[in-house]
């Protein structure tokens, strides 16, 4: 599947159809160091009259290949589709991956999608990249099969943190910044404020008898979330609304000894209504404490009111 982020992007694969700048990669998250090998691709495939192509998957291929170690998603395909028709490329190639792509062989991959699928004129990846079959297709591989196919091969060097920290940006490094709360960390390295999406819920309405009431957001089980703690955050309805909102994520240890999950719940700043049945986007933007057990109604009450006050200071997104 291509998806077309240029309207006066026509594909054809004929003989007379312009070569390609081509990337690939899970791109989980559209994170900063994504976004620096799609401006090589976009400023490559502009020198050299080229389409620029990410090339990504319909899932995380760990999903199929690992799926009792895969990891929870920093986007859903939407999401991962929209960030990258942002950064401007002409076009994502979506690659459906299942068991039998999951035993394809690198160079039959590179052959299918990226040389008859694409006319690949240059393949741009990250110095670190793995493809196929056990991780078979390295930079090294691509260069092999090079002058065959008639493309040549680019690595980036991978861009760091930036904060001190001896690491690269990764999907992993913000999934364990999000992991302990971090979600300022997470938003330096991602380029972008993290986002979750889902419907809003019936839930037990306890926050409406308190006086807080909240849109309690059901976000499906594949999808990173933040550590269970109290955030300030914007919630975008369907049509664009926003409303800034104190977000609480976590098991509410005050109403339940032992609840078996975390429940997502955001309490909009100036605003009466229900939302239940929409699907929403839920953006977090600061960290504000942890979650604890109060020991009575109005203690937690109190806590409520500064939580609300702090997520208002706070509110400048």
């Amino acid at each position: 599947m291509i998806i077309v982020n240029d309207t006066s992007f026509e594909f054809d694969s004929g003989a007379n159809s312009r070569r390609s700048v081509v990337t690939i990669g899970a791109y989980d998250g559209v994170h900063r160091g994504h976004q620096a090998v799609i401006e090589q691709v976009r400023s490559q495939a502009q020198a050299l009259d080229a389409r620029s192509i990410v090339v990504t998957f319909d899932r995380h291929p760990a999903s199929v290949v690992r799926p009792e170690s895969a990891p929870l998603l920093l986007t859903d395909l939407d999401q991962k589709l929209e960030r990258l028709a942002a950064t401007g490329i002409d076009a994502t190639c979506i690659v459906k991956f299942d068991e039998d792509s999951s035993r394809e062989a690198p160079s039959d991959f590179v052959k299918r999608v990226l040389v008859d699928g694409l006319l690949a004129k240059r393949i741009i990846i990250g110095e670190d990249f793995h493809f196929g079959h056990k991780r078979g297709g390295n930079v090294a591989m691509l260069r092999e099969l090079g002058p065959k196919f008639d493309f040549d091969v680019i690595p980036i060097e991978l861009i760091s943190r930036g904060d001190g920290v001896d690491e690269p940006v990764s999907s992993t490094a913000i999934r364990r910044a999000l992991a302990g709360g971090q979600v300022e960390l997470a938003t330096q390295l991602l380029g972008h404020h993290f986002e979750v999406r889902g419907v809003v819920v019936h839930g037990d309405q306890r926050g409406r008898t308190i006086g807080f009431p909240t849109a309690n957001i059901e976000v499906p089980n594949a999808i990173c979330t933040p550590a269970d703690g109290v955030y300030a955050g914007v919630l975008t309805r369907n049509d664009g609304t926003k409303n800034h909102c104190a977000i609480n994520l976590g098991r509410r240890p005050t109403f339940y000894e032992h609840a078996d999950h975390s429940m997502l719940e955001a309490h909009l700043l100036d605003f009466s209504g229900d939302l239940y049945g929409e699907k929403v986007k839920l953006t977090f933007t600061h960290f504000l404490r942890g979650e604890r057990k109060f020991e009575n109604i109005d203690a937690l009450k109190m806590q409520l009111k500064l939580d609300v006050e702090q997520a208002r200071a706070v509110s400048n997104f």
